[in-house]
């Protein structure tokens, strides 16, 4: 195996002082702009790579961001934030940093839990998940000054224009839109959304995008819960035959929708889920798929400046504050 480039191997194809690669590696602001480049070009030459342990030592700081992992609770959806954690990890890795993952139950539990890493030096970061009206977490963080980007809005009254933290999502509104659009495109003229109660900011969000497509369709709410989506949807139907299209609020709700149409013999309804679970596409399902390895991705870029390293706590700016992923329709 050959063996890993070093500082002395990149100073040498510099031309510089191994001071100068460290300066470079750690605080490149110092250096001359011409030097700067040259020992850039060196490193990505030579394929070096600092070494992570030695430069938590020598800066004190841990390189290491913390998250929440949900209690398990079973279910079909859950694997969307499987999905994310995982590709956090990954690209976190390839950005030198580590991933802590802790638990709580609750979100008071959770700033205690925070508490505890926050005053142990453990975490430099935190992704929050799971944010709500009212979030008690976010405000706790900023507090503190942790730095901390979360996977959800703030759901403030503008989250774009006027952001109260740094935050990544999925546009849920245009995931249905688009399930809505191609429901419509094949014919389908009557189209219900099954969504969960009022009062969720993802699904009400979610919900958006079907009333803001002309979708001439009754509303079905159910929480989420396979075999009561599948009473509501054989009611729904019922009381509605005209309905040809169901868009769900989750994969959950559509295998729930998907056992009712099936057992009422509807095979002219089309059923339509959210999550792109393994689940769906066992049954041949159309989904949204969310996309989390890209949120993953845009949660680091607005937690880690442009040096690699996990920036100070700043003002979320609008326009700069957020990174919206928009999710794909997978037809099937």
């Amino acid at each position: 195996m050959a063996k890993a480039p070093t500082v002395d191997d990149v100073a040498r194809v510099a031309g510089v002082s191994r001071q100068t690669v460290s300066n470079v590696v750690n605080t490149p602001d110092i250096v001359r702009e011409a030097t700067r480049l040259r020992v850039e070009a060196a490193i990505t030459e030579l394929g070096y790579r600092p070494h992570a342990a030695a430069r938590r030592l020598r800066t004190r700081r841990s390189s290491t961001i913390g998250i929440h992992l949900d209690p398990y609770a079973g279910g079909i959806s859950g694997v969307v934030l499987d999905r994310f954690v995982h590709a956090l990890t990954e690209r976190a890795g390839e950005r030198d940093m580590r991933v802590l993952l802790y638990a709580a139950r609750t979100p008071e539990e959770e700033i205690a839990r925070l508490g505890d890493l926050l005053e142990g030096g453990e975490v430099d970061a935190v992704v929050v998940t799971g944010t709500f009206h009212g979030d008690p977490r976010t405000g706790w963080l900023m507090d503190r000054g942790l730095p901390f980007v979360s996977f959800g809005r703030p759901w403030g009254e503008d989250d774009v224009e006027e952001p109260a933290h740094l935050w990544v999502d999925v546009d849920g509104a245009a995931g249905t839109r688009a399930a809505t659009a191609h429901l419509r495109e094949r014919g389908v003229a009557r189209i219900a959304f099954l969504g969960w109660p009022s009062g969720s900011g993802t699904g009400d969000e979610r919900e958006r995008g079907w009333r803001e497509s002309p979708a001439s369709g009754p509303r079905w709410v159910v929480e989420e819960n396979v075999a009561a989506a599948r009473d509501v949807v054989t009611a729904g139907l019922a009381a509605d035959p005209g309905v040809r299209g169901i868009v769900c609020a989750s994969d959950s709700l559509a295998i729930g929708a998907h056992l009712a149409v099936t057992l009422a013999g509807r095979t002219d309804v089309a059923v339509i889920g959210f999550d792109n679970t393994p689940a769906v596409e066992a049954l041949g399902l159309s989904s949204v798929e969310q996309l989390p390895e890209r949120v993953a991705s845009g949660a680091l870029d607005l937690l880690m400046g442009e040096n690699g390293t996990v920036v100070a706590p700043r003002a979320a700016t609008a326009g700069a504050a957020h990174v919206l992923v928009e999710p794909r329709l997978v037809v099937r």
